[in-house]
């Protein structure tokens, strides 16, 4: 499983194409698209390649963007999200019929809301700090406050509630170099690292998509740790991992489970796992607003690693009823748009998370990436699922099957992407994002729907050397390096506001009867 972190950002950045003096830029097909990134501090502008003639053709205003993010040049008004859209539709979209008739040809606004999901998991790798110099490495580098503004995803409607750290069960450091120095107490962690996001719709959005959105993201593999836990496919029942399913049949794969439910008691991060961050978060969201009389939903997003964490996390919400609001007596449904992950469990858990608990989950991949075909030996992709059941049901080993429905892509059908072998780039989320962006349905042509292509490039060399967009180009100005009054160039300290557990996590746990789990931190 060691193409599972080849995740979307970090193998690629140091990649460079050179390309042959004086060659002229080609326009990028169908549309030119600006690309702004706004920062607290600075903007950066990337603007596509145009034609002399259009160079000279005076500038159309654009339609402003529902979304008001011009990181990523998508326009709601071309991409088919426009207002009044979504209140009448978001249970459809939410997979209430299994997105059926919405995938061939895809809805636009369908393709809108995948999209926004998708760059919601872009956004955790985009926000982690990877430098392993630096004194926060493993950490988020923006405040939940400013998290979307500081990400480029201003205007998006949703507000971080919470930040979502992991570790392991596994006593290994994360980074190659200590972060922890005796002189300076305040440094971060040295096992836990940020991996995701909890966020909720705004008022103005809510009223926008029809609902109380609750968005889970999860980012996907980056440290040693996240390494580890990737290639320990050995399937164990769910219930060893403290998650209420009493049937031991239901099993998955054990380095998910670890990672998910890992906690360290002497780390601040990471007394409480994942899973009952993730827990607490949600119940005090669900009841909250439910509790208002309004509608909710919980929709759980992922890459790669991310996209394991997604399932187990939506499955657990469910098993847990933390998407239960017991004062409204509502159950909030639960969905997965799930981006190029790998199998996560046997037939008896998919037939739990699907039939059982009625969680909806969209599977989003390109045929040429090798994460979605593992783990497992005997799968669907080979076994008819009567036999697959049938092994499973004999208890033969590494029986793994998907969970549900499956919207494949193909990157060699968008003309801006080059032939390679670099893996990596099959598997990259910006592609993804990108061959969403131009999918109309199987067999028929690409057409971009308002995302810059540029952002392929972003962390990767994927794009046709004609269309001029260097490959890695996301990078911090001096990788983070400021000057000081006396000259110096350093890695500056940087605020620290977004640490601590909020005060009322054991209350919320404690209601869904993990007081023990919670106490034993």
């Amino acid at each position: 499983m060691s193409t599972m972190s080849c995740s979307s950002n970090l193998s690629l950045a140091g990649t460079r194409t050179v390309l042959p003096p004086c060659r002229p830029a080609a326009p990028l097909p169908s549309q030119h698209l600006t690309s702004r990134r706004r920062r607290s501090s600075s903007r950066l502008v990337i603007t596509s390649a145009l034609s002399t003639d259009e160079a000279k053709a005076p500038a159309k205003e654009k339609p402003a963007s529902v979304i008001g993010d011009m990181e990523r040049g998508t326009l709601a008004e071309e991409s088919g999200r426009s207002d009044g859209q979504l209140t009448s539709r978001w249970r459809e979209i939410h997979g209430s019929n299994n997105w059926e008739g919405l995938l061939d040809p895809i809805d636009t606004v369908l393709r809108g809301e995948l999209i926004r999901y998708g760059e919601f998991a872009q956004a955790c790798y985009d926000s982690f700090d990877y430098d392993r110099f630096s004194r926060y490495c493993g950490t988020c580098k923006y405040p939940p406050k400013r998290f979307f503004e500081d990400v480029g995803l201003a205007g998006v409607g949703y507000d971080v509630t919470r930040y979502i750290y992991a570790t392991s069960h596994v006593h290994l450091p994360n980074f190659s170099i200590a972060k922890h120095n005796p002189l300076d107490d305040r440094m971060w962690s040295e096992t836990a690292t940020f991996i995701g996001f909890i966020a909720v719709s705004s008022d103005e959005e809510t009223a926008r998509i029809g609902r109380r959105d609750i968005a889970v993201a999860w980012r996907g593999t980056v440290t040693k740790l996240e390494w580890v836990e990737d290639v320990s496919a050995f399937l164990r029942p769910i219930g060893q991992y403290g998650i209420p399913c009493e049937d031991p049949r239901v099993k998955v794969e054990a380095g998910f489970a670890d990672l998910y439910t890992g906690k360290d008691p002497s780390c601040k991060f990471c007394k409480y796992s994942a899973r009952e961050q993730v827990l607490a978060e949600v119940r005090k969201l669900v009841e909250l607003y439910a509790g208002k009389g309004e509608e909710v939903s919980v929709t759980v997003t992922g890459h790669s690693l991310g996209s394991a964490m997604a399932m187990l996390s939506a499955y657990d919400i469910a098993e847990t009823g933390a998407n239960v609001s017991p004062s409204a007596d509502v159950k909030a449904p639960v969905c997965v748009y799930s981006f190029s992950g790998p199998r996560v469990g046997n037939t008896w858990f998919g037939e739990r998370f699907e039939r059982e608990l009625g969680i909806k989950a969209l599977r989003i991949l390109n045929v040429h990436d090798t994460v979605p075909k593992v783990p497992g030996i005997l799968t669907e992709a080979f076994v008819p699922m009567p036999l697959l059941r049938l092994a499973d049901a004999l208890g033969l080993p590494s029986v793994y099957s998907h969970i549900g429905v499956l919207l494949a892509l193909d990157h060699e059908v968008s003309p801006f992407l080059k032939r390679t072998f670099d893996l990596a780039c099959y598997h990259n989320l910006e592609a993804h994002l990108h061959l969403l962006d131009g999918y109309t349905g199987r067999g028929k042509e690409f057409q971009l729907g308002g995302r810059d292509p540029a952002l392929v490039n972003k962390a990767a060399d994927f794009l046709k050397d004609e269309h001029m967009v260097p490959a890695g180009w996301r990078q911090e100005l001096n990788k983070g390096m400021v000057r000081t009054d006396e000259g110096k160039w350093t890695l500056p300290h940087r605020p620290r506001d977004v640490e601590e557990h909020p005060d009322d996590t054991d209350l919320h746990l404690a209601q869904l009867g993990l007081a023990v789990a919670a106490a034993a931190t």
